[in-house]
Formats: structure tokens, sequence, C-alpha cells
């Protein structure tokens, strides 16, 4: 028999967010329903991945943990997951995202909020220059003396760009500006896709001190397009190495800004006396860039590059008044990165004095889960592939995320949602009637392997089995590919669609994102909770 879960009144998950105390508020739906309406403070961890993300963004297994849904009924069973992984504090929030609206909690749209809400801040109080697209086109056309620097992820400035942008990602402007301006008269213009990582940026050089001018794009590439401007697509201009003097200011100049903001130092030896701190979560993290990471970092340590970091805190660190701890190899990005976590509130330290000998680790950091329920048949891509040739009694399930299915999966395979398993299965077997067997695989099938037994339990008389090493092994043995939309058995609610994603936002979209993002900070002022303190 079930033992029934406690509940967690909206006041209680209130105070604990004003206290300062640990907490991990949970939505267990998939990221397109959560980026609808959810609190600010909340975390996705949608259900179907909680035994592969658990363990490694919520580290501690005491920590308070509630959890909720919108009445899918996805709550109570991610709930009793955490309590499978040892999870010891776990209650259900008190009438889900009903309860917290009814209680007069305000409710947040779209996806990393609390750093988006704080950007908007930012430029409120400390009035962050900013030129519209129309001036930056100008100068641009007249070969003024300016440089632009696009501060996203190199993946995203590939896919559009401002022309005669260089991607240099968020927390790498500080220590790169001035090898990419070395004359002071320089005009630096900052951009991103719309707003947060642009004010950001630009606010960076500006509180780093550095004698250039500098501005925002406003309003990113959303501004740019809106203003009728074509944008480039495929660059690959990236900055380039720094000088050792270079380095040395830009070192000094971050964590001048460090201080102001409240950073907190400590030495390599603190970490293991917190990491067996009763009652305190600790995150550690590495904001340097990810090439960098794999080729030596502190053990134990996760690759999260600060600019991505700053913008996606909700993700990389879901535990609300966790500490966190900060390395780098340079003194710049660490600091820089630190600074914006300080001014969000979070309890943040860098790491001084590190030798280089101390970043033993190699390649990327070992994930760390339980293992799926046992036994789990294996099938090889040979197997697969002469069944799939015998006849139509084998049908294949996909569980990657949905846009890897859209771009590449094994002819005829159906996409599946772990959430929406038991619908989905339904929906597979009215196409296919006669199918005897069914094949479950995803990119490296790690989290198809938790869905092994619950689809075993949903059709008992079929045989079920997993892909052996996924689908990347289909692809390395040379199996043939298709794309699109072929065949859905779940609505493509795992993703949120950004309105300033890809190359063909509607306008009228591209214009609503940036609505809501001025009017985030009155609502942060409704809400109360965010506990940010510009400097």
């Amino acid at each position: 028999m079930t033992t029934a879960l406690p509940t967690t009144a909206y006041a209680d998950v209130r105070a604990h967010l004003l206290a300062g105390h640990e907490i991990a508020l949970l939505d267990v739906r998939e990221e397109d329903p959560f980026a609808q309406a959810h609190p600010l403070w909340a975390a996705n961890l949608p259900l179907g991945r909680i035994e592969l993300d658990a363990w490694t963004r919520i580290p501690r297994r005491d920590t308070p943990v509630v959890v909720y849904d919108d009445g899918e009924g996805l709550a109570a069973e991610a709930a009793q997951r955490l309590i499978a992984l040892g999870y010891t504090r776990v209650s259900l929030l008190d009438g889900g995202l009903a309860g917290w609206r009814a209680a007069g909690g305000e409710l947040f749209r779209d996806v990393n909020v609390p750093s988006k809400s704080f950007g908007e801040l930012v430029e409120a109080e400390r009035h962050t220059p900013s030129l519209a697209a129309e001036e930056v086109k100008a100068l641009i056309d007249q070969k003024a003396n300016v440089v632009v620097l696009d501060a996203r992820r190199f993946e995203e400035y590939q896919t559009m760009s401002i022309p005669s942008g260089i991607s240099v990602p968020g927390a790498e402007l500080v220590l790169r500006a001035r090898a990419l301006a070395p004359d002071p008269s320089t005009h630096i213009v900052v951009n991103c896709a719309g707003r947060t990582r642009s004010i950001i940026g630009t606010q960076s050089l500006v509180n780093a001190g550095l004698p250039n001018r500098i501005t925002a794009l406003r309003n990113g590439t959303i501004g740019w397009l809106l203003a009728g401007q074509t944008l480039d697509h495929g660059a690959s201009r990236r900055f380039g190495e720094v000088s050792p003097e270079q380095q040395a200011e830009a070192s000094a100049r971050a964590r001048a800004v460090a201080d102001r903001a409240g950073v907190r130092r400590a030495q390599l030896g603190q970490l293991p006396v917190w990491l067996a701190e009763a009652g305190r979560s600790t995150y550690r993290l590495d904001v340097r860039t990810p090439e960098e990471f794999a080729r030596g970092h502190l053990p134990g340590f996760r690759s999260a590059p600060g600019g991505q970091l700053v913008q996606e805190t909700d993700h990389s660190v879901p535990v609300r008044g966790a500490r966190i701890v900060l390395s780098d190899d340079d003194g710049v990005r660490a600091n820089m990165s630190a600074s914006w976590l300080a001014q969000m509130g979070w309890e943040v330290h860098v790491l001084d004095d590190v030798p280089a000998s101390a970043f033993s680790e190699r390649g990327n950091a070992p994930t760390q889960v339980p293992p799926p329920e046992e036994p789990i048949p294996l099938t090889s891509v040979a197997t697969l592939q002469a069944w799939l040739a015998d006849g139509p009694g084998t049908v294949v399930l996909d569980f990657t995320p949905s846009v890897n299915y859209v771009k590449r999966h094994i002819p005829g395979a159906w996409w599946a949602l772990r959430s929406q398993l038991r619908e989905g299965l339904a929906r597979v077997r009215a196409a296919h009637p006669e199918a005897t067997r069914l094949v479950l695989t995803c990119g490296s099938s790690a989290l198809a392997a938790y869905a092994v037994a619950e689809t075993a339990r949903l059709s008992p008389d079929l045989s079920v089995s997993l892909l052996d090493g996924g689908t990347q092994a289909w692809i390395d043995a040379g199996g043939a590919l298709e794309s699109g939309e072929t065949r859905l058995a779940a609505p493509r609610i795992d993703r949120y669609r950004r309105p300033y994603e890809g190359t063909d936002a509607p306008r009228e979209a591209m214009q609503g994102y940036l609505d809501w993002e001025f009017g985030l900070v009155e609502q942060l002022g409704r809400d109360g909770t965010h506990g940010f303190k510009v400097i």
C-alpha cells in the first residue's frame, strides 16, 4: 500500500524562499507546459528524466523537495521516484499549480525566468546603454571603428548573427574584449538573440571599467529582424587568444567587480568540509569553455560555461539557497560569473590559488545515475536490422528529445514520450496490430533503458528490449536514417520553442516576447521573492 505523500503549502514555500533556506521547487511537467506558467523559482525536471538528472541537479538527498504539476497526475509518481532515489524530504505542493495561483502566487511565462527578469532589473537600475538596430547597422555600413561581440553560445551564433559579429560567449567578454578592441576609441556593441545576455554582457564590460564606449544592441537579433535587416547564417568568427598582460588586466578588473558584489573567496581545502556538511548543498562548477573543461578540470566539478550559467541558473542550480563554488584558470571568468550570481542572491565562492596540476580530470564529468530495473534484454543493431527486414512485427520506439528525432531517426521509428507512455503505446498498437516486439532506443539508450520495464508492464503480450548502444550505434554501423515528424506517439511538448529561436520565427511572436520581457520588472515586484541586489 502506497503511503500518502505529505504536502507543503504555498505560504511555506514562500517562507523558505524569503528566509534563504534551501528548497527545490520542481515542476515535473514537460518543458512546454512548464514554460506556459510556473513560479519564479521553480525548476523544470520532467518526470521522464528524473532518474537521469536528479542526483546531478539535486546533489543532497535530504534537500527539501516540493513537487507539483497542473493536474496531469505526474507529481505523485515523480515524488515516488524521487523517494526511491533516496530523497527523504519530498512533498507535493498543496493544490499543485492551481493551488499556487489560488493562494495569490505570481506565475511567470517562458524559461530561465529568474535570469531574464534579473537582466531587466539590471537595465532598469543601471540604465545599461544601448543602440537601436538601425543605429548599429549605420555604424557597420559606415565602416566605423566598431566591433560587434555576440554573447550567446557559439551554436546559437552560427544559426543567425549580426553581420561582422564575433562569437564571444558571455563569461569570455571581460577576458577577451581588450584583445578584440585594443584601441580605447573602438566602440564595442554586445548582442544576443533578445535582451538578457546583451544587457548582462554590456554591463559586465561597463562594471569592469573598460575605457571603450560600450553599448548593447537593443533587443538583439530580434530587434535586428524587426527593423527589416538581414542576418548572417553559418558565421564562424570566434575570439582568439589573449596576451598575459591582457589577462592580468582583466583579472584585476574582474576581481574588483566580484569584491563589490560580495563574492566570497575559497581554497581547495575547504571543499571536502563543505561537501560533508549536513544541511547544505554545494555546487561545484567550472565556468570556462567546454573545450577547456575537457582538456583538464578539477575532480568533481561540472562544466557550466559562465555566460550560460548566469542565463540558465535555474537549470544548473535548481536548489535555491544552495552554495555555489566556481573555478577557472585565469581569474576572470569565475569572478565575473560570480559577480552576477551574488547579485541574484546566491552564496557564491570563487576558488583562489588553484595550482595548474589540480586540473587533473580529463573529458566529460561522469554522471551518477541509478541502475535501471533488471534485467534489460538487449538487441544488437544487426539483430534489429534483420527483424525490420523480416516484416512488420517489430516496432521501434525512440525516446530521444523530439528535436533530435526530427533531425534523424531509424526508419519507421515512433517518437515516444516517457511521461505519456500509456497513451503513446495505445497509438502505436492501434497503428501496428501485427506487432510482436518493441525495441526501445534513444541517442545512447541511457534514457530508454528506464522505460523498458514500464513498457513491458504495459505491453505484457509483446517482447520488449533495448537497442544496445542506442541510435548512435545504429548510425555508427551505417544504418539508414530518416528525418521529420514521421511518427509521433505523443505531442512534441518536451521542448518549448523560444520565440527568438531559429530563422523562421513570426514577427508577432518576436514582438510579443519583447513585450513580455519589458513587463518582468513589474512581475518581480508583485512576486517579492527574488532577493536581487544590483550593484
